[in-house]
């Protein structure tokens, strides 16, 4: 059994008030918590002055998708040829050397969920992934963990320059609709051969996943920044009945009260950059304290490459200059995603029994001079300065 002991760090727990005290590992998970512990470990790492973390997460990634310096080539986040791709997964396309893995955990990132573009309005399946090894297969937590969507400008601009189908927001919504029909109707048919003893012949792996999210197992995870889209996507949810959380959300502060009402999670961002496009030029930083003071559960993204993941904490030190709290923007890089994610029993806080993925920040992570002098995934340091 391997032990590592972080010794007299001064600790954000996130789940309750930061304390100057001990972390012990066992076998890559968290086994104690406290103040001077007197225990025996393998290795001891002096954190005096250290600030320790969970390690952040980011909900919504295409790291690993599309890469850094390699050029329009090997961009593979998406497969702009069908405007209905569910078929296509995430994990096949994400390539482990990416430079910048290494440098989102130089930024505190350790999990992420990966997902396809936003160029069709069906557009693939996503997965949960720490960024901790060289095989695909190895980092991953869950997978199938979302079917990616998207309305708004993407799909109008990519398939309105081919003049086909959807070149609109009314298009948008019809293929999305379309599909889902489609999905139902392979579900009865399902249905029926078992009702009949018949074996079914007929798999259709584009409509395996779809009832996946109709049967609540995955939700949909729909692009939206624009109101208008934001609430086209719960109508689209309630009325085929599967769970949604939005991403980018960009003019949910518009209508807090309404998504509140409706319970629907949001991936915020990125907030750390230009305004590239009709649909986000009402993107606000004081989103972030209206979206928290409301209490909706709520996630901060980086949307990488857009903003680089290993600026994570400078994005969400960026609001605190418009009024949003420090607890909430550390929840929304912890907790929140893992929530959200639905791996919160593992990961997001810094408890006995979750996994051991700790961050050793200089100082604390908002302000723009510290840095990340270790990240740990499983007890086992991935990134040191």
């Amino acid at each position: 059994m391997k032990t590592l002991l972080l010794k007299n760090g001064y600790i954000y727990p996130i789940s309750r008030e930061p304390f100057v005290g001990d972390i012990l590992i066992e076998d890559g998970i968290i086994k104690q918590i406290g103040e001077d512990l007197q225990v025996k470990a393998e290795e001891v790492i002096d954190a005096t002055n250290k600030y320790i973390l969970p390690g952040f997460i980011d909900a919504h990634s295409h790291i690993g998708l599309f890469e850094e310096g390699v050029g329009a080539s090997y961009q593979d986040g998406n497969e702009a040829t069908d405007p209905v791709t569910p078929q296509v997964r995430a994990i096949d396309a994400f390539y482990p050397e990416d430079a910048a893995i290494k440098r989102a955990l130089s930024g505190g990132v350790t999990t992420v969920m990966i997902v396809p573009g936003s160029a069709n309005p069906i557009g693939g399946q996503g997965a949960i992934l720490k960024l901790n090894s060289q095989i695909t297969d190895e980092a991953i937590l869950r997978e199938p963990a979302g079917l990616k969507m998207a309305l708004g400008e993407n799909p109008k601009r990519v398939y309105g320059s081919y003049n086909k189908t959807p070149s609109t927001r009314l298009g948008n919504a019809a293929v999305i609709r379309d599909y889902f029909t489609k999905v139902r109707n392979y579900i009865e048919k399902k249905k029926s051969a078992e009702k009949e003893g018949k074996a079914f012949t007929e798999t259709d792996i584009k409509f395996e996943i779809g009832e996946k999210v109709l049967n609540k197992q995955i939700p949909a995870r729909i692009h939206a920044h624009r109101k208008d889209d934001i609430l086209t996507a719960i109508r689209l949810s309630e009325e085929f009945g599967f769970d949604l959380v939005i991403e980018h959300a960009t003019e949910a502060y518009k209508i807090p009260d309404f998504i509140k009402e409706k319970n629907i999670p949001l991936i915020l961002g990125p907030l750390l950059g230009f305004r590239t496009k009709l649909e986000t030029r009402d993107m606000r930083f004081e989103s972030i304290k209206i979206i928290n003071e409301k209490g909706i559960l709520a996630a901060l993204m980086s949307d990488h490459p857009v903003t680089h993941l290993e600026h994570a904490s400078i994005q969400a030190a960026t609001a605190l200059r418009y009024g949003a709290k420090e607890e909430d923007l550390l929840k929304m890089l912890t907790i929140n995603p893992a929530k959200i994610l639905k791996i919160e029993e593992r990961l997001g806080t810094i408890d006995e029994n979750k996994d051991a993925d700790l961050v050793l920040w200089s100082g604390h992570p908002f302000d723009p001079r510290s840095v990340v002098e270790k990240t740990l995934i499983n007890g086992t340091v991935v990134y040191e300065l």
